[in-house]
């Protein structure tokens, strides 16, 4: 019966074999649909108490409120890349291409590419992420 397999859904901390949290990939919208469905589906003899209810639109609103921060969050995190990847434009870098190349040369300018920021490198791209050395560059008058 379906009410079974739902009921069981709303148990939190439920692991898979693997070890990770079963419902990680539950979204808000997900978590609303599985909680009206029950909602409709319960027994008329046996109907959840209004404790359960509150409960449910509790942890609803816990999902929000934590998939907001984490948004939030990458905002963050993104703008302080664009910060960091800006202020190399015109230094040379040393870094390592998404295929892993040896990639030595001056920072001509920064793109976004799927929210993660990029520094170009002549005809190369170069996450962040991947720069291994930042030399001295036009105006700096040596090696950082």
């Amino acid at each position: 019966m379906l009410t079974d397999t739902i009921g069981a859904l709303g148990t939190q901390g439920q692991q898979t074999t693997a070890g990770t949290d079963a419902f990680a990939q539950v979204d808000l919208n997900d978590f609303i649909k599985l909680l009206v469905t029950e909602l409709q589906n319960q027994d008329p003899l046996d109907p959840m108490d209004n404790q359960e209810i509150l409960q449910q639109i509790s942890q609803i609103r816990e999902i929000e409120s934590n998939q907001r921060l984490t948004d939030t969050l990458e905002s963050v995190l993104l703008g302080q890349n664009v910060v960091t990847a800006s202020n190399l434009i015109g230094r040379t870098i040393v870094a390592l291409s998404d295929e892993g190349e040896r990639v030595t040369g001056e920072v001509d300018r920064v793109s976004i590419e799927e929210g993660v920021a990029r520094l170009h490198v002549g005809e190369h791209t170069v996450p962040l992420k991947n720069v291994a050395e930042i030399l001295g560059g036009a105006g700096d008058g040596g090696e950082s």
